[in-house]
């Protein structure tokens, strides 16, 4: 007889009390602000188009569908939450499960955690001082902040990379990160600049971040995604990216409302999918009917609970504080 495959959790129970905690605190944080908690399928008809995003797929035959239809696990809640956005909800966030296909290791998780929130009337730079706000609450007498720094995305590349992100070809980023960092890159586009300034980010730069509380804005716009384009030489996305202690927590924009402008880029999504030869997905014509209908001017922003519990915790990584982690489940 074949022994039974160990059932218990890989998260202690220590950290199973801190993860109800943070999220006690976290609700407790927006109902003091009354901001209204919702709740969004987690299935849809729709995905996200975005190629660095891939969605778990599943099949529904049963009543109500004429034929065998395919539906996507959401890599997020956001476009439900536009759409109630539209119809007057007013500042809402959501604690919720989200999935990501082909991502897992020390940081990732296929299934995990997120905590969304959008606060109609702020732009991008309100919301950084928001998410401020909540760290500093949630983390209070558990792992308090020790310092918070902001960057633009042109700032960090200058000052760890030696070189201007928004004046570089990809040619010369693949010579720097060779003849500078000892990086030798494999089978990356070698047309694709995003990319390379994505591998520059990740091997280069965010190990150069350090401890404390640190936002990085203005990105490209060529990775605005669903963010607004600020005016400027180049213009830049109205978009950051927070990081706490080196590790990547949470993405947030000055939402994009041009209906158009996000067809637009969702279709140029597409366009490279089939360039990447990768599978194609069904864009959401819901949300964009609500976008058309017409979004409040918002900024909204994604953070990662199961991350924000690892740092809190001192955890090396998220399968020692998810119960039940993708090889348990």
């Amino acid at each position: 007889m074949q022994p039974y495959p160990d059932w218990r959790p890989a998260a202690s129970l220590d950290q199973l009390r801190l993860r109800a905690e943070l999220l006690s605190r976290i609700r407790l944080f927006f109902a003091n602000r009354d901001i209204l908690e919702v709740d969004t399928p987690a299935l849809s008809c729709a995905a996200n188009t975005d190629p660095a995003l891939q969605s778990f797929t599943t099949v529904y035959n049963g009543p109500g569908s004429a034929t065998e239809s395919s539906y996507y696990l959401q890599t997020s809640p956001e476009f439900p939450m536009k759409r109630l956005l539209a119809a007057g909800a007013g500042s809402i966030y959501q604690l919720c499960k989200v999935f990501r296909d082909g991502e897992c290791g020390t940081q990732h998780n296929p299934e995990f955690t997120l905590l969304e929130w959008y606060r109609t009337g702020f732009d991008h730079l309100d919301l950084m001082d928001e998410v401020e706000q909540l760290l500093t609450a949630v983390l209070a007498g558990i792992a308090p902040l020790d310092s918070v720094h902001h960057w633009t995305y042109r700032e960090l590349f200058l000052q760890f990379a030696g070189i201007d992100p928004f004046a570089v070809l990809p040619g010369e980023l693949q010579a720097r990160l060779e003849s500078g960092f000892g990086i030798t890159p494999v089978g990356l586009p070698e047309d694709d600049l995003d990319c390379w300034l994505d591998l520059m980010m990740t091997h280069v730069i965010e190990p150069e971040l350090g401890t404390g509380l640190v936002f990085v804005r203005d990105y490209p716009a060529s990775q605005a995604a669903l963010a607004r384009l600020r005016p400027g030489t180049p213009p830049v996305a109205a978009r950051f990216e927070a990081y706490l202690n080196g590790v990547e927590l949470a993405n947030g924009f000055y939402e994009l409302a041009d209906a158009a402008e996000q067809r637009a880029r969702f279709e140029s999504d597409l366009e490279r999918r089939r360039y990447d030869k990768q599978t194609g997905v069904a864009m959401d014509e819901r949300l964009l009917s609500a976008l058309d209908y017409g979004l409040p001017d918002c900024a909204g922003v994604a953070l990662g609970v199961d991350r924000l519990l690892m740092i809190a915790s001192g955890a090396k990584c998220l399968r020692d504080v998810i119960a039940f982690p993708f090889d348990s489940a």
